[in-house]
C-alpha cells in the first residue's frame, strides 16, 4: 500500500535501506507484474544506436534488459549493478553462462576507473536522491562518443491515483500538504537536470503513456507490492483508514472503464551523447 507523506519545498528523500529490502523481497514476483517496465526496456534497447564494447547497466533488476544486451552485443564487456541483492540473484540465474560482472551496490555511492561506451538504465532513475550529481558522474564515465540512455517515469504517472487522493483529502476535510507516493518530474525537468549535469552533452528524449487495467484498486496496489514499488520515502506519514477508503471509492467511481480501473504510466526515455 502507498503511504501518505507530507511534502513541502524540499524534495523528500528515498530510504535506500527500505528500498533495497522491498525490491529484494519481490525479486521472484517482479517479472510477472512489471509489464510496463519490460515495454520500456524494449524501447530503450531500440534507441542505443551504437555498437558498444564496454557496457554499464544501472539498476539491472531481474536481468530482463541485461539478457537482451548480452544477445545484442555478444562481444561487449558487461557490468550490471543493482542495489538489491535479491534482484542480483534472480538476474544471475536468468543470464547464467554470460560473461557479466555483477555488482550489488547503490549507484549513487559508486566510482568508476574505466570508461564505458554505453551506460544504460531502465526504470531506475526515479529512485535517485541526487540525480544531477549522479548523472554528472555517469556522464564523465562515458568514453568519447559514448551514450547514457535511460528510461524513467514522468509527472503524469498514476494521475488517476493522485486525482482520487486529492478528492479524498477534500472529502475528509484535510488541508495539510499530504500526497500519496512520490512526485515525478516532467520530461522537460529531466532534460534540464541532464543539461545541468553535462552542459556540453547532446540530449534528446521522448515520452509516451502506457495504461494498465485492474479489477479493483486493491489489485492495482497488489501489483505494485509484487514489484517492490511501494513507498520508500522519508517523511511524516498519515495513515488514516478513512482517507484510503475515500480515495479508493473516488478512484473506482471516476476511473472505472468496462468493469476495470485504469492506471496510467507516463514513460520517459532520454539519451545523452558525449561529444
Amino acid at each position: 500500500m502507498f503511504i501518505l507523506f507530507k511534502h513541502g519545498l524540499v524534495r523528500p528523500m528515498i530510504d535506500k535501506q527500505l528500498m533495497r529490502k522491498r525490491f529484494s523481497e519481490r525479486a521472484k514476483t517482479y517479472d510477472q507484474f512489471a509489464n510496463v517496465q519490460k515495454t520500456m526496456a524494449d524501447l530503450l534497447a531500440d534507441c542505443i544506436g551504437i555498437r558498444p564494447h564496454n557496457i554499464l547497466e544501472v539498476g539491472c533488476g531481474t536481468g530482463y534488459l541485461t539478457e537482451k544486451l548480452c544477445r545484442m552485443f555478444p562481444h561487449a564487456r558487461m557490468t550490471a549493478v543493482d542495489i538489491a541483492p535479491g534482484m542480483i540473484t534472480v538476474a544471475q540465474e536468468r543470464v547464467c553462462g554470460e560473461d557479466v560482472t555483477w555488482i550489488c551496490a547503490d549507484i549513487e555511492d559508486m566510482t568508476w576507473n574505466e570508461p564505458y561506451d554505453l551506460i544504460i538504465s531502465n526504470a531506475t532513475f526515479q529512485w535517485l536522491n541526487d540525480p544531477v550529481n549522479t548523472i554528472a558522474r555517469l556522464y564523465r564515465a562515458l568514453s568519447e562518443g559514448g551514450c547514457l540512455v535511460f528510461s524513467t517515469f514522468g509527472a503524469r504517472t498514476f494521475h488517476e491515483l493522485h486525482t482520487s487522493f486529492s478528492l479524498a483529502l477534500k472529502a475528509e476535510n484535510i488541508h495539510e500538504p499530504f500526497r500519496i507516493g512520490p512526485a515525478f518530474p516532467t520530461l522537460a525537468e529531466w532534460i534540464d537536470r541532464c543539461q545541468q549535469a553535462a552542459p556540453a552533452a547532446h540530449i534528446d528524449g521522448f515520452e509516451w503513456m502506457e495504461t494498465e487495467r485492474f479489477p479493483s484498486v486493491r489489485d492495482f496496489f497488489l501489483s505494485l507490492r509484487h514489484i517492490g514499488a511501494t513507498n520508500s520515502m522519508v517523511g511524516r506519514y498519515c495513515q488514516r483508514p478513512s482517507v484510503f477508503k475515500a480515495m479508493m471509492r473516488e478512484y473506482e467511481q471516476r476511473f472505472l472503464v468496462h468493469g476495470e480501473i485504469t492506471a496510467t504510466y507516463h514513460c520517459l526515455l532520454i539519451r545523452m551523447t558525449r561529444c
